[in-house]
């Protein structure tokens, strides 16, 4: 019985001991374990992505006509015409991943998603956060407002109601140059558009190419400011450090020139919508280069 007794004394003994390392020594390595966890590149490269067979880019589902969703439940539009030839090129399937605007760079940094084409317009912010390709399109932000109460100018929005759609460049650039302008902010661009015509908003702001496909498509609305700040860009991301997938888009770009790809894009996805209202070279960029 006594031996007994010393043999369990002994064990619980070593437990603690083991326990007590643990807390005290052992803790630093759990730590190292985890920070090294966190800095784990959640990105696949291009021979993972060619390896699995399928790449996974991150597109707008409700963003007519550059990226929707069809009634027969198909993606459509500029940048899935893209898409669908990048994969094809690549050798790949491509697999959609429905996006929101706030949510296109978590889905990079999360490796939700190897691409994003979502009318994604690069900016010096985001490009600390995600790597830009080269660019294929150029765009400025548009005002859209009811024609019998018409916006032509920026200042007209001062104590009025402005509809914008979280994460974009025109929620940034109102919230920085037109503070007394208030902003009413939405998820999902159908959202936003459904409260500009339920009167919920004055006015409403993107893409100045985005505005007037929507107004051309809604009558009694029209694009009162066409275009306001910067001509900027619009170009693949893909997520930070992930050079082979990016340099590899980079050369495609460049290549799709030779056939004017995007001017063949433009043509079956946007010039529908637009007509010859908008000068097709002014939104189209071939090969990254950006004319002045």
């Amino acid at each position: 019985m006594k031996k007994t007794k010393k043999i369990i004394a002994l064990l619980l003994t070593l437990v603690l001991a083991v326990t007590a390392f643990t807390a005290c020594g052992g803790s630093s390595e759990s730590e190292d374990t985890k920070k090294e966890s966190s800095n784990k590149e959640v990105y696949r490269t291009l021979d993972e992505i060619k390896e699995d067979g399928t790449i996974k880019i991150g597109v707008f589902s409700d963003k007519n006509p550059f990226g929707y969703v069809d009634e027969d439940g198909n993606y459509q539009g500029y940048d899935v015409y893209f898409a669908e030839r990048l994969a094809k090129d690549l050798g790949v399937k491509v697999e959609y991943v429905s996006t929101e605007a706030a949510n296109r760079v978590e889905y990079l940094k999360t490796g939700k998603v190897d691409v994003i084409l979502a009318n994604f317009t690069v900016t010096k912010e985001r490009a600390e956060e995600v790597d830009f390709a080269l660019p294929y399109m150029k765009v400025a932000l548009g005002v859209v407002s009811p024609d019998d109460k018409l916006i032509t100018d920026p200042d007209d929005l001062n104590g009025k109601k402005l509809i914008v759609a979280k994460g974009t460049t025109a929620e940034t650039y109102f919230e920085e140059n037109y503070p007394d302008v208030e902003l009413v902010k939405f998820d999902q661009y159908t959202e936003a558009y459904n409260a500009l015509l339920d009167g919920r908003g004055d006015a409403l702001s993107t893409d100045n190419t985005e505005v007037l496909a929507w107004a051309l498509q809604n009558d009694g609305y029209s694009v009162g400011i066409p275009s306001l700040g910067n001509t900027d860009t619009i170009a693949p991301a893909v997520s930070k450090g992930n050079d082979t997938l990016k340099d590899w888009i980079n050369k495609e770009i460049e290549s799709l020139a030779d056939e004017e790809f995007f001017h063949k894009d433009y043509k079956e996805t946007l010039e529908p919508v637009y007509g010859k209202e908008v000068d097709i070279d002014s939104v189209v960029v071939e090969g990254g280069k950006v004319e002045e």
